[in-house]
């Protein structure tokens, strides 16, 4: 498979950190360096595409969660 530098970035700090809740703004600073106070939502774009290329039912997601209001982590279920 496939993943952008960014998508595989993501995926290694969620896999790292199994249950771990990351909230968008932790991810842009940490992913990419990035501080930003505003819109925050690029982060989900990259998240539904990383779940399209890892998932076996991307609308379904078994692996990285959304933590409603909070941000996303990886299951820690396996």
């Amino acid at each position: 498979m496939e993943l952008t530098p960014k998508e595989f970035d993501l995926l290694r700090l969620f896999a790292a950190n199994p249950g771990r809740v990351f909230p968008r703004k932790y991810l842009l600073e940490k992913i990419w360096d990035y501080s930003y106070e505003g819109y925050d939502r690029t982060i989900d774009s990259h998240i539904n595409r990383l779940r399209a290329k890892i998932e076996e039912n991307p609308e379904n997601p078994q692996m990285v969660l959304t933590v409603w209001g909070i941000g996303y982590k990886f299951s820690d279920e396996q």
